[in-house]
């Protein structure tokens, strides 16, 4: 239990930060004005649904990719922490992630507002590549503990309804904040996440250099 809750809060604290429901919260509002409350209400039970069933796929899968692709942990430990810090440095410069939102998103989720739910808002908007990575690694240092293993999956059903509630409440918490609330808990969130993408690039390394 001693190692259980570090390795919960860790992980809460990461998948809350790369998935950033606050960072994401502009982009909800702008993109869904005019539309009805009802329209918003299924656009957003639909992302996300999305968003907790990728991530608890790649959670529980995750660890057969590393057997059927050939590398180790420690590779993509290194290769998921060199991405978290490139996403940690657009969200500390006040930029919404590449990685996770494109200008063709934009365009194509504007003309299609049918698939709104899907994408960009489901993917890659909240569950993005960057959150994908970040599960994997989480479940691949999880291993074959039982209790490591729960801790991932609570970590992202604690993440996916704090990301359902500050969305729902958007347009609340987005007057209240206002553009400069969100961006400094933005640059927040980029400074928590660049730390993690430290940790798990010396994580690799270390560990690499340890069993070899």
């Amino acid at each position: 239990m001693t190692a259980e809750i570090p390795f919960l809060v860790a992980a809460m604290a990461s998948f809350f930060a790369i998935v950033d429901p606050i960072g994401a919260l502009p982009f909800f509002v702008t993109l869904t004005d005019g539309f009805s409350d009802e329209d918003k209400s299924i656009m957003l039970r639909r992302s996300i649904i999305i968003l907790g069933s990728i991530l608890a796929l790649f959670a529980l899968f995750g660890r057969y990719l590393f057997d059927a692709f050939g590398f180790t942990l420690y590779a993509f430990e290194v290769a998921g922490g060199i991405l978290l810090f490139f996403v940690a440095y657009e969200m500390l410069n006040g930029q919404t992630a590449r990685a996770k939102l494109t200008t063709a998103d934009r365009e194509e989720a504007l003309a299609r507002r049918d698939e709104l739910s899907v994408v960009p808002l489901g993917i890659p908007l909240l569950a993005g590549p960057g959150a994908i990575s970040t599960v994997m690694i989480y479940e691949g240092t999880a291993g074959t503990d039982i209790a490591l293993n729960l801790a991932v999956f609570v970590a992202i059903g604690v993440t996916t309804a704090l990301s359902w509630f500050i969305l729902f409440y958007g347009r609340r918490l987005f007057r209240f904040l206002g553009r400069i609330g969100v961006m400094a808990i933005a640059r927040i969130m980029g400074l928590l996440l660049a730390a993690v993408a430290v940790q798990f690039v010396l994580n690799g390394i270390l560990g690499f250099f340890l069993t070899h």
